[in-house]
């Protein structure tokens, strides 16, 4: 018979959307559905979570939707309580930093949304202290559990491109204004006063994508802009947006290659996915979205011959061939949390840790310098 062992787990920011569908509904109460987190040993781990936010109504809704019994307004009682494992949070990034900080002086181990700070300096003091203060602690680096990127990573790991030469990355969607329909993101968001923006946002995301498949980023040039100066908010009133909404990045990688990354919130989509990545290198190439993933080897290139004055007479994207599945895939966020929780019950191996999430904050600071004075920077390798 298996033995249940409990870990409390408090939740801040879980009214938010992403903290609710991927890390409560997702991730924790999916694994509570599965029985909890088989550690291999007759004993499976449970979370238990307790819901903190600001909004009473809201997280007795919730709770009560879900049949959980613990909710808080007060994060330092929460926080005060000896039997609280976790601290996970998923608020808007301007309260993170404090937040998180209170968790660590109460010996709580972290584990957190990204950016884990509004700069550097703050992001590299909460790694500092949660390694003085000797709890584990990890960032969500979602995007690398993807089924794509997780074929992606398989193709790098056999060798399938020879030398990678370049990365090029499209990402986004058009976000409603919230005028005539209603925006699908918040409205801090497009904020910069309330730590909005696509670079602040994103980035992080493109850094560790980089660093973990193709290597560490070395030189960042980037150029912002808010194309969509006025949105609505949520109560139908206008504002201004003073957030950038799009984000062109080229990113020099370790060991040569070139990224280029697009992102928007005011492009349409014209692609098979939100997110995809063309690598391209002298053996192969391949095209990773969320889910699927195509590759075209050296072997099998056609030879595209340019002329203008005749139509295309071959259809270009039927030339690749599909990367199988060869697996299953669970939800990418509820697979770092597993990891993340192992790592807490078992002190498994784990490296998406606080120091991590800085060179993610880092990379956001220099490409919003880059934009502001118009050059390339270097981005130093940043160590405890």
């Amino acid at each position: 018979m298996t033995e249940r062992r409990t870990v409390r787990i408090a939740m801040n920011g879980v009214t938010g959307r992403m903290g609710y569908r991927q890390h409560l509904v997702r991730s924790l109460l999916a694994l509570r559905e599965q029985g909890g987190l088989d550690l291999g040993d007759g004993t499976a781990l449970w979370p238990e979570p307790v819901l903190v936010g600001r909004r009473e109504h809201a997280l007795k809704e919730m709770a009560d939707r879900h049949g959980l019994t613990e909710w808080s307004t007060d994060l330092d009682a929460v926080l005060a309580d000896p039997t609280v494992d976790i601290y996970f949070d998923a608020q808007v990034t301007s309260a993170r930093e404090e937040a998180i900080g209170k968790a660590i002086a109460a010996r709580k181990h972290i584990y957190t949304e990204k950016p884990t700070a509004t700069g550097l300096a703050g992001a590299l003091r909460l790694a500092r202290r949660a390694r003085g203060a000797g709890v584990k602690h990890g960032v969500v680096q979602d995007k690398l559990f993807l089924p794509g990127l997780l074929k992606l990573k398989r193709l790098i790991d056999g060798g399938f491109f020879g030398q990678v030469l370049s990365v090029r990355g499209e990402f986004g969607y058009w976000v409603f204004e919230g005028d005539w329909q209603s925006a699908q993101r918040p409205s801090w968001n497009y904020r910069r006063e309330d730590g909005g923006g696509i670079v602040v946002d994103m980035f992080p995301h493109w850094e560790y994508v980089l660093h973990e498949l193709f290597g560490r980023v070395t030189s960042v040039t980037a150029h912002t802009a808010t194309h969509i100066p006025q949105r609505w908010d949520e109560h139908g009133r206008p504002y201004a947006a003073t957030a950038d909404d799009a984000a062109y990045g080229i990113f020099q990688l370790e060991g040569g290659a070139v990224a280029q990354i697009n992102s928007s919130w005011a492009v349409r989509v014209n692609r098979d996915e939100l997110v995809e990545f063309q690598v391209d290198g002298t053996e192969g190439s391949a095209v990773a979205g969320l889910r699927n993933c195509r590759v075209q080897h050296r072997s099998s290139t056609p030879k595209p011959v340019w002329n203008p004055d005749l139509p295309a007479t071959e259809s270009f994207r039927t030339q690749w061939q599909e990367v199988p599945d060869n697996d299953t895939f669970d939800n990418g966020f509820k697979a770092q949390w597993e990891l993340f929780l192992r790592h807490v019950a078992l002190d498994e191996p784990y490296h998406w840790d606080l120091l991590a999430g800085a060179r993610g904050v880092q990379l956001a600071e220099l490409g919003l310098r880059s934009a502001a004075e118009g050059r390339r920077l270097d981005v130093p390798e940043i160590a405890l």
